[in-house]
């Protein structure tokens, strides 16, 4: 068979570029190959775009696990809401964790095999009575988790870091942020004023919250899943399907993106396989948090800096 009649997979129009006279970092996403998951990354970047942009606005949503707080990324990501591109946040237990820490105390993640080995691990008793004090007087006010944390931030006069704080710059920007706790996997369960009737009603709450934010990803919606293997990935199936059986089987026809250090089944089947098989697109992008997520939000924000310019 001759090669001009045999498919090929990568052409030579489609390789990367060396560092030109434009070194800036639009330069730099132009010069990236356009394969793989440099192909990926960009498909990722113009749905988050496209979601995010004119009449037509679409839900963003981010699923976080506590890594990608601990590892310093809430500035860009605090931009992304700013800008109104992230439209509901969800973490875990210990992404709120880690982000009442730093606003508190501007400093986080024990070590824990140290901890371990005294019975020492998570047992800071500012964090573990804050919290679930908290989780308490939010269950009587009628707050989800995440409303009642960043309610107790917003409350204290000792904050050393209020501007980092997702939960409080969530509240304080009007975007929707949920708590999804699981019931002895977080240090604050380990303290003796954990209530678990507050961690229970609290966070039933907010996946009801979430479950509600989803409709807005029909046609065209956003959900990235950053550093959580197990519990957003569960939750998020969760609350599609909530969302599926209320509204005819939608929300579909929306992109998700899992990105991690390392792949697992529940990402892949839960947030980039099985909500998309309807419609829509799932992507895997590997790599560190602290390069990646930087990375992709630079890329999202440089698009809108073009558009304005």
């Amino acid at each position: 068979m001759p090669i001009a009649r045999r498919p090929n997979k990568v052409r030579a129009g489609e390789f990367a570029h060396p560092p030109g006279s434009d070194r800036s970092f639009a330069a730099f996403l132009e010069a990236l190959p356009d394969v793989l998951v440099a192909r990926d990354f960009r498909r990722v970047v113009d749905a988050i775009v496209s979601a995010a942009r004119g009449e037509t606005r679409r839900a963003v949503v981010l699923l976080l696990g506590g890594h990608v707080v601990k590892t310093g990324l809430s500035p860009v990501l605090i931009e992304l809401m700013r800008r109104r591109i992230v439209t509901h946040l969800a973490m875990n237990g210990s992404a709120a964790i880690h982000d009442y820490e730093i606003a508190r105390f501007g400093a986080t993640s024990e070590d824990v095999a140290a901890g371990l080995r005294d019975g020492t691990f998570g047992m800071a008793e500012e964090t573990g009575r804050g919290l679930n004090e908290a989780f308490v007087a939010g269950r009587r006010a009628g707050q989800g988790m995440g409303e009642a944390i960043a309610a107790a931030l917003e409350a204290a006069r000792d904050l050393t870091h209020p501007e980092l704080s997702l939960l409080l710059q969530a509240r304080r920007l009007g975007v929707g942020a949920t708590v999804h706790a699981a019931l002895g996997a977080e240090i604050v369960h380990q303290h003796p004023a954990a209530d678990g009737a507050a961690i229970g009603e609290t966070s039933l709450r907010d996946f009801r919250r979430l479950a509600a934010a989803l409709p807005d990803l029909q046609d065209g919606g956003v959900v990235l899943n950053v550093g959580s293997a197990v519990i957003m990935p569960e939750v998020f199936l969760k609350a599609l399907t909530v969302a599926r059986n209320l509204g005819q089987g939608r929300p579909t026809g929306f992109t998700t993106c899992d990105l991690d250090m390392t792949r697992h089944y529940r990402p892949r089947m839960n947030v980039v396989r099985r909500p998309v098989e309807s419609g829509g697109e799932g992507y895997e992008i590997t790599g560190h948090h602290e390069i990646m997520v930087p990375m992709l939000a630079w890329a999202v924000l440089e698009a809108f800096r073009e558009e304005v310019g």
